[in-house]
């Protein structure tokens, strides 16, 4: 039995992740950890869907001694830099960890900074591994501190990655993503308002999202050359969603029937990765509440490629794939328990 604990429980991610642990049958969710001005409540109390399948109650700060005797992984469903002040000590502990904010994806820390915030923890840095199973399967497996993708990158990257992976990307992108509220977090807000996102679509952050240079530093990895990526996310009335149309332009001229292939051999083995047929791009319905990720690719013009994701922010974007993570790092089957038996 895995015996799991998740700090930032109440959120929008952490509900999710507690969710779906709770349907693992190689977990045990033996601690929750709530912000300091959210009392001690029952879980069920937090998200009352889980009436009846727990009994856990929260604590509003870390106990560090139940942490150390009753968990075996740590899940940090935390803001940035308040992620990163918990892990050396989660570390040290000997726990795995595997933190959802931003603060151990970015390789290069000046960029982190300029991003984000100081970092109180640049050595942890080079150590943690990025958690994106479609490209780093094997170091997943053997790591203590995993950097869980963000959702607009999971979405970008898994529709670039096969072209990036044979050289074939132009070194400038477009990704044009659309994203449910929940992306934005529980924290209240007047641009999240039912008012303001009912019947409403707007673009934010054009050129200027911090989810930028993370998929730049994957793609460019990926690529083994620098991509530059101009990305400019959107904001979309439903709650749970990303839609990702990304605009390429190809390195030489391949067939539809080639561009197709390499996507499908690429996939081929990734149990969550799904293409749809040549040609059709995905639909956010048909994600929601999985861990898949569904992908489209068009060829429309001699060197022109468009190719659309759509995945579940809150579960492929971010509980999801923190699980997937998980069942990598433990030696549990990768599909449990998105896909019966």
């Amino acid at each position: 039995m895995i015996r799991v604990g998740i700090f930032g429980i109440s959120g929008f991610a952490g509900q999710k992740l507690a969710e779906i642990l709770l349907a693992h049958p190689e977990v045990s969710l033996a601690v929750g950890v709530v912000a300091p001005d959210e009392g001690t409540p029952l879980l069920s109390e937090i998200a009352p869907r889980l009436r009846g399948r727990t009994s856990l109650r929260c604590t509003n700060r870390p106990d560090w001694g139940a942490v150390d005797a009753e968990t075996d992984l740590v899940f940090l469903a935390l803001p940035h830099v308040v992620s990163m002040s918990f892990v050396p000590q989660l570390l040290k502990l000997g726990k795995r960890v595997i933190d959802l904010s931003a603060d151990f994806r970015l390789k290069n820390i000046a960029v982190y900074e300029k991003w984000y915030a100081t970092h109180t923890c640049p050595d942890l840095v080079r150590e943690a591994v990025y958690g994106l199973p479609e490209m780093y399967r094997d170091a997943i497996r053997s790591a203590r501190l995993i950097a869980n993708p963000g959702c607009y990158p999971t979405s970008v990257i898994l529709a670039l990655l096969p072209l990036a992976r044979e050289r074939l990307l132009e070194p400038a992108v477009i990704a044009d993503s659309k994203s449910g509220v929940t992306g934005a977090g529980r924290t209240p807000s007047l641009a999240n308002l039912y008012a303001e996102c009912n019947e409403n679509l707007k673009a934010y952050k054009a050129g200027e999202h911090r989810h930028g240079p993370e998929m730049e530093e994957i793609l460019s990895i990926a690529a083994r050359e620098t991509v530059s990526v101009l990305f400019v996310p959107h904001l979309v009335p439903m709650s749970q969603g990303i839609l990702s149309t990304c605009y390429a332009r190809l390195t030489r001229e391949i067939s539809e029937k080639q561009l197709q292939d390499l996507y499908e051999s690429s996939y081929a083995s990734e149990p969550f990765v799904r293409m749809m047929p040549y040609g059709q791009s995905p639909a956010c319905r048909n994600v929601t509440d999985t861990n898949y990720c569904d992908i489209g690719v068009k060829k429309v013009g001699p060197r022109q490629v468009v190719a659309i994701a759509a995945i579940d922010n809150l579960v492929k974007g971010a509980s999801g794939q923190a699980v997937h993570n998980m069942n990598l790092m433990c030696g549990a089957p990768e599909t449990v328990p998105f896909i019966p038996a």
